[in-house]
């Protein structure tokens, strides 16, 4: 096919039936790119001898050096059946799970997937990411089982062991869409109970059943892969061959006369043929019969790869010319058998048929789009699409029809911002020449010619220049041309490195769902967190002024489309309009847009749903330039790189450290590399990787470290831990048996107790999943509190918040927890974390799920300011604990007890004393004892103490400055008591863990084994692949001892077992940090110093180092070795 011209392309953008946006997705190494070479070299934008060597998609260096891919790239080939004519915009994207938030950017504008399977190492953990990702976004997907040459050359099966492996793979795949599928149909059973109740007792499969026809487009039939369905294809994209059975079965059916749709149906699955009868037969397998998909096509693939594999060059010449192939004479002769392979199985079964014929048959195209995912895409958050302005909701048809009209409104989704090199933008390459500029210019060329000869003469005896003179026009005049041709175009050139130092161009991966976008129209750029509703109650209706003349509105921008380019892998190519249904590139976005945003022409229309990454960014380092002179570039590049990447996140720390937060080593490496050669363009220098730990505090043990019974032992010498405990409490300070700490404010006049407790693992898990919850609610109650009108709450929030507090409620029984759940404060660090404050105090009642109490008296909403104080106090006590200032995770504060009556006393003592020395007027004095603090230094915080108050004006002006107001003085007060109630329970650190994927032959599995235990890893499974050699293994490894994981693990296996890491969960490490032995049985097992290693002691040792806190470390200051002389003879 020959390379699509770009005035094809815009008129195939035209026909919205006939474009398929479609995204390859897979596991890291299944051969995506691969895939996607060999499509491409089908519209001969690659040759196709180059096909899967070139990687065109991989257009950046480091990903044609790790062979990986690194971010999904697009590109739109023509494909044409059957008399139509079809626009397939491919997006290519990496399987490496460090980068699995670019898949979310592919997915979220494509309408259908190709999932691709290796056919020798199955479904592994991230083509069960992919494909839930897809499931979330309500894409169809088709299947690819790619690589089935390994079968043949690596595992010598036969064909019918062929067979039963590929159809093992089919079963896994249709195992976990039917999970997937069963999941959502039991949410969705859930939302409707009041509908047609499915007796629980069925068989999961009539479950399964009954629902799917009660659910819209979700019948089984493109739910599940099978090859009779038509979505499955069977590939070898490195060998350029693929086939679906459709091919065969039109095939077969000429040459033995049974209808094509009987053999479609049977040409997979436990079916043979009876050659006399011509009949087809259910497989009787004792009889030792070849299913059809054996016998009749993959024995004659086998037999092509024997005879090429043998070199039996009779064979071959009958396979070509049975085939009807032409086979060039440099391939028949070539030494490499995999080339002549390529030549034949290239032109017999062409992978770009199989599996462009699949996509253009069996994926929807834009108008296709179903009303569920758009209902989706439009409701963010906890809203229902019910629940949406009328106005909004009218824009659904918009989206469903897909309408190219002027009068259609414009809705782009731009998924993510990507840089590129400014001189590859199109308007700023070279352009080729017109023949008529070639000719002015070599006019021009001759004219400056003859200039300086003239001069030359005039100067000169005027006897050489005729000979001369036309030798000079002939001869050199094509280099002379050439010359200054290359002199203007490196004019026009020049000021384009500088234009390229100075920034990178962005363009936003977009798409258009409805209307068209056209080159300099004005749109609305609708920050996440946009609302509609918000708009329309500042706009009146029907008001139609120009985008720049409305009033100000949160969240809401205008721009221009000012360029707007077809994306082609590398290449980019400049459009003037781009209609609905396509995938294109947007120019000018990069001031308004910082990841990813929806455009739209009319402003009720809500921003799109966020992307949903699979990953979690947890890898932070620190970085800083080489010399501190490039600070200011350091700043830019990183903002520059915060848009370039949908993955990271770049903070400037409370210590003013810029950190880098990534997805893992890969992803650190490139964005490290972007940094110093793309975006700041300086050497900077990296910190180690910054481990995030968590605080918490656990139930006492049972046993000691020698795993005897605790209080049964005898006791040594209550040596210095008794000590260490009593010194961690300053004096004044209560604390009870159990735990409970009692403290007063520095002024003494107000008491606060504490209690600590450990929350169950369940519920800091729901807190954890809960936090955009708790978020919302936390942001309701504050609107409530600062009087402003809140918006309604709507009601599936209310079910959410009631169901959130049912499950608390379920998990926290017991005498202890009795009543907990109604007198939750606050929840924190950041108002939404994983800890809670807990109010039994009697005076003052506050809860989060009501409220506070009503405004009825003075004393209530004073007790509301103080009770402000006490919740910050818990939030920086969570933010930072004592061990080494990390968050705390899973801790229940109890706040016992919460005396202010001293307090009243002095403020009313000194209402008293202003009112005799008029010294403020009336009210000021009174408001201010009331509100005890914010800014105000009032005279409440006057005399501290009672035996003080009778001192006199300039001492007790002098005592208020002494502490500071009473707000601040509760807030700090509350810190130290939730610390201290901290410190008096047993302490724990939390690490971070990731679950870590191996897939390892059975030879190396000792030496993973190895690498694991050495790094604190923990085995939870080890299975084997089955018809395979390879095994599975999932283990747990702390991030902490993450880094270089990889390569170790390559390294001892020879390159034999590569790992993913995904982050999981935070795990309590078991050892106590600040362990010292007690017992007797302790000296004997640990020894006298007990120094061998703590693991937990040695992370929180490298915590404080790093965020120089005061470490008690036994360092050798003379380290000479006394000798005695018998050594030195």
């Amino acid at each position: 096919m020959v390379l699509s011209s770009r005035e094809k392309m815009i008129q195939l953008q035209k026909n919205t039936a006939n474009i398929r946006n479609i995204c390859v997705l897979a596991h890291v190494d299944h051969g995506k790119t691969t895939l996607a070479d060999c499509l491409i070299s089908s519209n001969g934008i690659i040759s196709s001898r180059l096909a899967g060597k070139l990687r065109y998609m991989d257009s950046r260096e480091d990903e044609q050096v790790r062979g990986i891919t690194m971010k999904s790239s697009a590109i739109s080939l023509r494909y044409a059946k059957g008399g139509e004519e079809y626009l397939i915009n491919l997006i290519d994207s990496p399987g490496h799970v460090d980068f699995s938030s670019e898949v979310s950017t592919a997915v979220r504008i494509c309408d259908g997937c190709i999932i691709v399977v290796d056919a020798v190492e199955g479904v592994c953990p991230q083509t069960q990411a992919v494909l839930r990702q897809a499931w979330l976004e309500n894409i169809r997907p088709v299947l690819v089982i790619n690589k089935l040459d390994r079968l043949i050359v690596e595992l010598k099966f036969t064909p019918q062991e062929a067979y039963s492996h590929l159809k093992n793979i089919l079963e896994q795949i249709n195992a976990l869409t039917g999970t997937l599928f069963t999941s959502k149909v039991l949410e969705e059973r859930a939302e409707r109970e009041t509908e047609s109740q499915v007796n629980p007792k069925s068989e999961q499969g009539e479950q399964v059943y009954d629902w799917s026809t009660g659910l819209e487009d979700s019948d089984d039939s493109h739910l599940y892969f099978s090859p009779d369905q038509g979505n499955v294809v069977f590939t070898s994209a490195v060998d350029g061959w693929g086939f679906g059975i459709e091919h065969f079965a039109k095939i077969y059916s000429q040459k033995i006369g049974i209808k094509q749709e009987v053999l479609l149906k049977t040409l997979w699955g436990d079916y043979y043929i009876n050659m006399k009868a011509k009949k087809i037969m259910k497989a009787d397998q004792a009889k030792g019969k070849k299913p059809l998909f054996v016998q009749l096509i993959l024995e004659n693939i086998w037999s092509l790869y024997d005879a090429v594999l043998k070199r039996d060059k009779e064979k071959i010449d009958k396979i070509v010319t049975s085939l009807g192939l032409k086979i060039g004479a440099r391939e028949a002769r070539h030494s490499d058998p995999k080339v002549q392979v390529n030549a034949i199985c290239s032109q017999w079964l062409p992978i770009s048929h199989a599996v462009l014929g699949m996509v253009c048959q069996k994926l929807p195209s834009p108008l296709d789009i179903t009303a569920e995912r758009v209902e989706k895409l439009m409701c963010t958050g906890s809203q229902t699409f019910d629940s949406l302005p009328p106005e909004t909701q009218a824009l659904k048809a918009a989206f469903m029809k897909c309408g190219s009209e002027d009068t259609a409104p414009v809705i782009i989704f731009v998924s993510k911002m990507f840089a590129v090199d400014a001189k590859a933008l199109p308007q700023n390459k070279p352009r080729p020449l017109t023949q008529e500029e070639i000719a002015q210019r070599r006019e021009r060329a001759r004219q400056r010619h003859a200039e300086k000869l003239a001069a030359a003469t005039q100067g000169q005896a005027p006897v050489g220049p005729p000979e001369g003179g036309g030798a000079l026009e002939t001869s050199p005049q094509g280099e002379e041309t050439k010359g200054d041709e290359h002199q203007v175009e490196s004019q026009t050139l020049k000021p384009l490195p500088e234009e390229g130092d100075n920034h990178e161009s962005f363009i936003a991966f977009a798409r258009v769902f409805s209307g068209v976008a056209r080159r300099g129209k004005k749109m609305f750029v609708l920050g996440p967190k946009y609302s509609p509703v918000e708009f329309l109650r500042r706009v009146p209706s029907g008001f139609s002024a120009p985008p720049d003349g409305l009033p100000p509105v949160p969240h809401l921008a205008c721009c221009r489309l000012e360029s707007l380019y077809l994306l082609m892998g590398r290449e980019l190519e400049e459009l003037e309009e781009v209609p609905p249904g396509n995938v294109l590139g947007i120019g000018g976005l990069q001031d308004f847009v910082l990841k990813s945003a929806t455009l739209c022409s009319s402003p009720s229309c809500p921003p799109f749903v966020p992307l949903n990454f699979e990953a979690t960014p947890i890898v932070r380092v620190a970085v800083e330039p080489k010399h501190p002179s490039e600070m200011a570039q350091l700043v830019r590049g990183m903002k520059l790189l915060n848009q370039a990447d949908p993955c990271v996140q770049v903070l400037i720390q409370e210590t003013g450290e810029h950190v880098l937060v990534t997805a893992g080593e890969v992803h650190l490496q490139r964005c490290l590399d972007d940094l110093k050669e793309r975006f700041a363009k300086i050497q900077i220098s990296v910190s180690e990787p910054i481990i995030p730990f968590r605080e918490t505090i656990t139930k006492p043990p049972k046993v000691d470290m020698v795993n005897e019974e605790i209080g049964r032992q005898q006791k040594v010498a209550v040596i210095h831990q008794t000590k260490e405990d009593q010194s961690k409490i300053p004096e004044g300070i209560q604390v009870d048996s159990d735990g409970l700490i009692t403290i007063t404010t520095p002024n003494k006049l107000a008491v606060l107790s504490v209690r600590a407790m450990p929350l169950p693992e369940e519920v800091t898990r729901i807190l954890e999943e809960n936090s955009d919850l708790i978020r919302s609610m936390e942001q309701l109650t504050s609107s409530l509190n600062d009087g402003r009108n809140a918006q309604m709450i709507h009601q599936k929030t209310q079910e959410k918040i009631c169901e959130l507090k049912g499950k608390l409620e379920q998990h926290l029984t017991g005498r202890k927890w009795r009543n907990v759940v109604d007198q939750i404060w606050s929840f924190g660090p950041r108002k939404c974390g994983p800890n809670i404050l807990v109010n039994k105090s009697e005076d003052f009642q506050n809860s989060v799920w009501t409220g506070p109490a009503v405004k009825a008296s003075k004393e209530a909403s004073r007790y509301r300011d103080l009770g402000n104080s006490i919740v910050s106090g818990f939030q920086l006590a969570t933010l930072s604990g004592p061990m080494c200032e990390e968050p705390l995770m899973g801790v229940c504060f109890v706040l016992e007890k919460w005396d202010l009556s001293k307090f009243e006393e002095q403020g009313a003592s000194d209402k008293h004393n202003q009112e005799q020395r008029d010294v403020a007027p009336e009210g000021q004095g009174e408001a201010e004892a009331c509100l005890g603090g914010g800014e105000n230094r009032g005279p409440q915080d006057g005399g501290s103490e009672p035996s003080e108050k009778k001192t006199s004006q300039k001492g007790e002006s002098s005592l208020m400055d002494c502490y500071g107001p009473f707000s601040g003085q509760l807030i700090a007060t509350m810190k130290e008591a939730c610390r201290y109630a901290l410190q008096v329970k047993p302490q724990r650190l939390m690490a971070a863990m990731y679950t870590c994927d191996i897939m390892a032959t059975g030879d190396v599995l000792g030496r993973v084994y190895a690498v694991l235990s050495k790094r604190e890893g923990r085995v939870l499974q080890e299975e084997m692949k089955e018809g395979t050699d390879m095994f599975i293994i999932k283990a747990v490894l702390p991030v902490a001892e993450s880094f270089g994981f990889a390569d170790e693990i390559r390294k001892r296996t020879s390159g034999l077992a590569s790992p993913q890491l995904v982050f999981s969960h935070w795990e309590v490490i078991p050892s106590d940090p600040f362990w010292v032995p007690t017992t007797e049985e302790e000296y004997l097992h640990f020894g006298e110093k007990a120094d061998s290693e703590n693991q937990a002691r040695k992370y929180m040792n490298a915590v404080r180092k790093r965020k120089g806190l005061y470490v008690e470390e036994k360092i050798v200051e003379h380290a000479e070795k006394q000798r005695t002389l018998s050594k030195n003879k």
